[in-house]
């Protein structure tokens, strides 16, 4: 087996598969967790990206319950990781949802009550203005909605962690060996600049730094750099004024703002996005205005930390799973919400190739569409997009 990329997906699927018994090598471009994978937010919110009111439109009912249950799967697996490898990664309970226009009031009571009626799931509640005030010290917030069951993790050394384990179970991980191509034979040979790799079967787990590696899925996804900043430690007193625990906040607007207290209590902010190759050269204050217009009050703040990650967005925003021939399995998209989800399409994809094809066929019959223009014109259409949902946000 050979497993390209070391994030969330690369490598889920090497534990999984060298649980299994078999002989697994993982080779990384860069770094373990170089990309998004260790890069983002660290929120691990319950569900799809899509919130179970839309997949039950999509998909109905039924197909509905069964994408919560995958999602619920993938809460576990996390949990269950972390204990079972003492992962030292800062995992948090909590998730609130602020909702910041009129255009979303409502929506956390309707969807909090289809949760408790018709997923099982009684572990979120609608918040007023005032309840929503007191918990995160921001007036942009309308209402709220609370998921006591999400999430937050310090995502990278939740992937340094999931390496170490691998190690132990015997996955050979290869950093700084970027693979430039492989053969469409069985078996397949993977090859880098360095060497190349004889397998029965290739693991495709890319995702926003996919490239021109296979072309044949690469109009399905859409990169983009989204950025992140950590203030200075603010102080117990300050931090609990701000936010009043350790659970993730993200907004609804179209390009979402996320953030979280750390536990040397920096905030930390994550907003804005790009959509071209690079990021910008003053991370800082790119975001900073994302962060000012929810929390004037920190304006005498100094920003210490900014990084960028490039994820991958589809055009329905649900992950784009699939099989290849002769023998490549693949995982992308996952469209801001790939902790969890990432981590379980390593395990399915682990499960589909030693037999077990159950999970992994229901989630590789979703419809993902081809970008307008594939690969050549998704850029210019998803900057137009975005401009008009921006402008949506603003007003």
């Amino acid at each position: 087996m050979c497993v390209i990329g070391g994030g969330f997906t690369g490598l889920s699927a090497a534990l999984n598969l060298a649980e299994q018994g078999l002989d697994v090598v993982l080779l990384e471009a860069e770094t373990i967790g170089f990309g998004a994978s260790g890069r983002n937010g660290g929120l691990i919110g319950s569900g799809q990206r899509r919130d179970v009111l839309e997949t039950e439109e999509m998909f109905g009912l039924e197909a509905s319950r069964v994408l919560w249950d995958f999602a619920e799967a993938a809460k576990t697996e996390i949990r269950e990781r972390v204990a079972k490898h003492n992962i030292d990664c800062d995992l948090q309970k909590g998730q609130l949802v602020g909702i910041h226009t009129k255009r979303y009031a409502g929506w956390p009571a309707e969807l909090s009550e289809a949760l408790a009626e018709r997923y099982d799931y009684p572990n979120t509640h609608a918040l007023d203005r005032e309840a929503t005030r007191a918990m995160v010290a921001t007036d942009d917030f309308i209402e709220g909605f609370f998921d006591n069951d999400a999430a937050s993790i310090h995502p990278l050394n939740y992937a340094l962690g999931l390496a170490r384990a691998c190690k132990d179970a015997g996955v050979r991980l290869f950093e700084h060996s970027r693979v430039t191509d492989y053969t469409h034979t069985d078996p397949a040979r993977v090859n880098t600049a360095k060497g190349s790799v004889k397998a029965s079967f290739i693991v495709l787990a890319c995702n926003g730094y996919l490239g021109k590696l296979e072309r044949r899925v690469a109009g399905k996804i859409m990169p983009i750099n989204n950025f992140v900043i950590a203030t200075e430690p603010l102080g117990a007193e300050r931090a609990n004024a701000l936010i009043s625990g350790r659970f993730g906040i993200h907004d609804t607007r179209f390009v979402v703002n996320y953030f979280r207290l750390t536990d040397d209590t920096r905030l930390l902010f994550g907003g804005g996005e790009n959509y071209r190759p690079g990021f910008p050269r003053d991370i800082r204050n790119f975001v900073r205005p994302y962060m000012l217009r929810l929390f004037p009050q920190l304006a005498d703040v100094a920003i210490e930390h900014a990084w960028g990650g490039t994820l991958s967005v589809t055009v329905n925003r649900l992950p784009h799973v699939g099989r290849l021939p002769p023998n490549l399995y693949f995982a992308q998209g996952y469209s801001g919400h790939g902790i969890s989800t990432a981590n379980f399409a390593g395990k399915i994809i682990a499960e589909a190739v030693t037999g077990n094809t159950k999970r992994f066929d229901i989630f590789a019959t979703l419809p993902i569409r081809t970008f307008p223009g594939g690969t050549l014109l998704r850029y210019p259409g998803m900057v137009l997009g975005m401009l008009y949902y921006g402008m949506k946000d603003r007003l």
